[in-house]
């Protein structure tokens, strides 16, 4: 079996992270590790973590490609997995990641993202979300999608062997956004990407923010513009942070 490290990383995520970690624990088997990357939180945040027995690493640089790179340099285990503090996993993550690395010809995943919230289900936009896996690729790099190129998301966990991961040099710190299809599209150079058969449920706080038919035009703007090479400082500007 396979040793799994999850990285989480953290910026103000009190209302969620007392869930999340509710919920890892009782992951079976578990991860050899869960570490908590903080890029330096207001609120209590780091307290919580603290509380529940997690580690917690504080990163003196905000940005996730930065605090997500911070945690894996501490990772020991064989796979790096990187979860969003929002985000509930099923109770086997750990089994289904060791059951599709098993496959050497596969270098990552991530699973199927659910949008929800305490009112709602997003039924339309994780639809959206679980097709632009595979017609972002087949649009805008064909070439790869034939060679098992998958476009996979943070919101979909993301998960790759931890010597991949540093052999495609990590996430790009310099990218405020996109940096999870940045890596894919180096990642894909190891095998194959999967998209995992299996639901995460994430949540819906900033299409809740923008609405519906907002969210899913600035996800196609932003989509479409990176596939054509826009630079993703460009591109940020359209994607606000919402706690």
């Amino acid at each position: 079996m396979l040793q799994v490290s999850i990285v989480i990383p953290t910026l103000n995520e009190a209302n969620h992270i007392e869930r999340t970690l509710r919920q890892l624990a009782l992951l079976d088997p578990p991860p050899v590790e869960v570490l908590i990357v903080d890029g330096g939180s207001q609120d209590q945040t780091v307290t919580l973590a603290q509380a529940a027995g997690m580690q917690v690493l504080i990163c003196d640089r905000r940005g996730r490609s930065v605090q997500m790179n911070h945690g894996a340099k501490s990772a020991i285990g064989d796979v790096v997995c990187f979860l969003h503090a929002d985000t509930s996993v099923p109770d086997d993550l750990v089994a289904i990641i060791d059951r599709v690395l098993a496959d050497p010809s596969v270098a990552g995943g991530g699973f199927v993202s659910l949008m929800a919230g305490s009112q709602t289900t997003r039924w339309g936009i994780s639809l959206h979300n679980y097709l632009k896996t595979y017609y972002a690729p087949l649009l805008f790099r064909p070439h790869l999608f034939f060679r098992g190129l998958r476009l996979l998301f943070g919101d979909q966990v993301m998960f790759c062997r931890r010597s991949d991961f540093w052999e495609c040099g990590g996430f790009d710190e310099t990218l405020p956004i996109m940096e999870d299809c940045d890596l894919c599209l180096r990642l894909v150079q190891k095998g194959r990407l999967r998209q995992v058969n299996r639901v995460v449920q994430s949540s819906d706080r900033r299409v809740a923010h923008w609405g519906a038919w907002k969210a899913t035009a600035i996800y196609l703007y932003i989509g479409v513009l990176w596939g054509v090479g826009v630079s993703a400082d460009y591109l940020k500007k359209f994607y606000e942070d919402i706690r």
